[in-house]
């Protein structure tokens, strides 16, 4: 069982303290290369023990105030600390979506394997690489925010460090698989959770603002309750609610195959 290790993700959870964080801030900022700290906000972000539960509710509102809900249930499986993840996300509302199944198998050293459950066409359809970056079911997510961005895709830079956070600036490495040219990260220096990131698009204005706006302690893991993405182009925003969230409950990885994309498991109708 992992222990002190990281909290989880979307958006959606996060690590217990490591015990540098109970040094003074400076003298650890002083002790961490930029490569450590992507590190310890990788493992904060998307890692909390050795898997996951949670309910989510998303709100989206678009610029002329008109709203649009999803919920679904997102379980995570973890095969290696800071390596291999599994994803299932289960949609209960509303009437358009229920029992859709979003799948990922999340890989370090190559793009992920994406697919999608469609039960009115009774269709599994596999998501390209390319379209990562995409609208998550007609939220201001994307299909990459569920999983987490892989840190070798990006170059990263200490730009500035303050009482509370390192701010790193991030540059993909292959510009044209990406819709923004940078983005910069503001993580908290007490628990590495990256707690804000802004998005600048190709002409580097900034256009993309996603936040973590509530934290609570679950089971010993602080854990971000409330999200919201902030879309500045087209004036929408998508605020997500996690709860009923759990941690270490023993997910059978079979959950996470193709199998059940068609007859959801018990995790997730409950």
């Amino acid at each position: 069982m992992k222990k002190n290790l990281g909290v989880a993700w979307l958006a959606a959870a996060f690590l217990l303290l490591p015990l540098l964080a109970l040094l003074p801030a400076r003298a650890a900022a002083a002790d961490l290369s930029v490569a450590e700290i992507v590190r310890r906000a990788d493992l904060a972000a998307y890692y909390a023990g050795d898997d996951g539960r949670a309910r989510v509710k998303m709100v989206i509102t678009d610029s002329q105030g008109r709203r649009r809900r999803r919920e679904f249930v997102i379980l995570r499986r973890d095969l290696e600390e800071g390596g291999e993840q599994l994803f299932y996300v289960y949609f209960k509302a509303p009437a358009d979506v229920r029992q859709m199944v979003y799948l990922v198998h999340k890989h370090v050293d190559r793009d992920d394997d994406r697919w999608l459950y469609l039960p009115a066409l009774d269709l599994v359809k596999r998501i390209a690489a390319s379209d990562k970056r995409t609208s998550f079911v007609g939220s201001d997510f994307v299909y990459e925010d569920v999983s987490g961005r892989g840190i070798n895709e990006d170059r990263h830079e200490l730009v500035q460090t303050t009482d509370k956070y390192y701010v790193l600036n991030n540059i993909p490495k292959d510009p044209a698989s990406v819709e923004f040219s940078a983005y910069k990260v503001w993580i908290d220096k007490q628990n590495f959770m990256p707690m804000k990131a802004e998005y600048l698009d190709k002409e580097g204005q900034l256009y993309r603002v996603v936040e973590a706006l509530e934290v609570k302690n679950i089971q010993g893991f602080p854990t971000v309750t409330r999200s919201r993405v902030r879309n500045l182009a087209s004036g929408g925003q998508t605020v997500a609610e996690f709860s009923r969230i759990k941690y270490n409950i023993g997910l059978d990885r079979k959950i996470f195959t193709e199998r059940y994309l068609r007859r959801p498991p018990r995790a997730v109708r409950r």
